[in-house]
């Protein structure tokens, strides 16, 4: 429903309407509090490759069917080693179906899967939609008081910020924020292709960074290209044609001849993570939290994570008749998401300054390391399975079950 007044009130509010804003509302709501979802969003050409534990959430709440049809399964990943280095790794082929599964997950592009959330969104009765910006947030014992950019005022008992790295709610809260940039720029685009990609995902390891091809339903692909900062410039800077020509070159052809859509994207690579991913009467998720580089598809899927985490806590003090903001509560969803994020986050640091590094012992060892997990089947196969699914981080919804 949407609300005409110029107050409303509210159990929740979630501020941000992309991706992780409509799930936060989506699975809030699952669990019987009212829920008012603050802002809108305004698009990108990127693509989400979401995990299979990530879309079983999403099945769970009853909103992936609407999504389903615009995603392309990843049943197979590849890792090449393409650094041309004295010391090269092996290429890894994983298959899901190693593991018991039908695929890894599903790419879908952004504004599918937007388009999708908000049309599912829309038809829940205790969710209210309130398409303006928030511009200020203030934080008192009882409840938290959002202003909108026409003068609505939104008074929740705990406020979700989905609002992204540049966080309103998390700046309101005098949350810092630690991390580093690196040296590196995204360029990310969508590209029609000769052959068929048979639902693997290909990542071409460089010096610069990964080079990942994931798939789209048909003859159709996603890229995330990271390059160094100094030749983005000249990347961004090709026509169709000739940018088309430098990603056939880049992946070897395996996808035959390209013709590269409009829509370019370029994204400076940062690693951030929030001090605390709460204060009193806030909860932050997603990149809000935490931000990582797209390396092995974990960052939004990290960010449903924290979702369904919060969810769970949420339904739970709602079923007791407990204060669904309360300072306990943020601080058990506060604890229960450091460890999984810390993880992810040193993981994929890791990866990406490995392949960077000149160091001869440090390629040597990432060598290393990608031939023991390729040659020893069980490792291989635990690696697949914790990156999919997290042992330690399995909330109710990715398991399939209700909040």
């Amino acid at each position: 429903m949407t609300a005409g007044s110029t107050y409303t009130a509210t159990d929740i509010a979630v501020v941000g309407a992309g991706p992780a804003g409509l799930t936060a509302a989506l699975a809030l709501a699952s669990g019987g509090v009212s829920v008012t979802l603050i802002g809108s969003h305004t698009g990108d050409n990127r693509t989400t490759a979401l995990l299979a534990s990530s879309v079983t959430a999403l099945e769970t709440l009853g909103a992936w069917d609407k999504c389903s049809a615009h995603a392309a399964p990843l049943e197979v990943m590849r890792i090449v080693d393409d650094t041309g280095r004295l010391w090269r790794a092996p290429e890894l082929r994983f298959a899901a179906a190693e593991i018991g599964l039908s695929a890894f997950g599903w790419n879908i592009e952004n504004r599918h899967l937007v388009a999708g959330l908000a049309a599912h969104v829309a038809g829940l009765p205790n969710v209210t939609l309130l398409p303006q910006p928030a511009i200020a947030v203030e934080f008192a014992d009882k409840a938290a008081r959002i202003t909108l950019d026409d003068g609505k005022i939104v008074e929740a008992r705990l406020v979700v910020a989905a609002d992204g790295r540049r966080s309103l709610c998390r700046e309101a809260a005098g949350i810092a924020v630690k991390g580093q940039s690196y040296p590196q720029v995204a360029v990310t685009l969508n590209f029609e292709h000769s052959r068929p990609h048979n639902n693997t995902s290909t990542e071409f390891h460089t010096p610069s960074g990964p080079f990942t091809l994931v798939p789209l339903p048909g003859r159709r692909s996603s890229l995330v290209c990271v390059v160094r900062r100094q030749d983005a410039a000249g990347l961004t800077a090709m026509n169709e044609a000739a940018l088309g020509a430098e990603v056939e070159r880049r992946s070897h052809s395996v996808l035959g001849k390209v013709r590269v859509e409009a829509g370019l994207g370029q994204f400076p690579l940062h690693v951030e993570t929030a001090e605390k991913f709460t204060a009193h009467r806030l909860v932050l998720v997603a990149e809000a939290a935490h931000t990582i580089p797209p390396i092995g598809a974990q960052g939004f899927n990290l960010g449903l994570r924290d979702i369904a985490t919060l969810a769970e806590l949420v339904a739970r003090a709602h079923r007791d008749s407990e204060d669904v903001g309360a300072d306990g509560l943020t601080g058990v969803y506060d604890r229960s998401r450091q460890a999984d994020t810390l993880a992810r986050r040193l993981t994929a640091d890791l990866l990406n300054r490995s392949l960077l590094s000149d160091f001869l012992p440090v390629q040597g060892l990432r060598g290393l390391g990608l031939y023991i997990i390729d040659r020893i089947g069980p490792l291989r196969r635990a690696v697949m399975r914790e990156g999919v699914a997290p042992a330690a981080s399995m909330p109710k919804l990715m398991r399939g079950e209700p909040v």
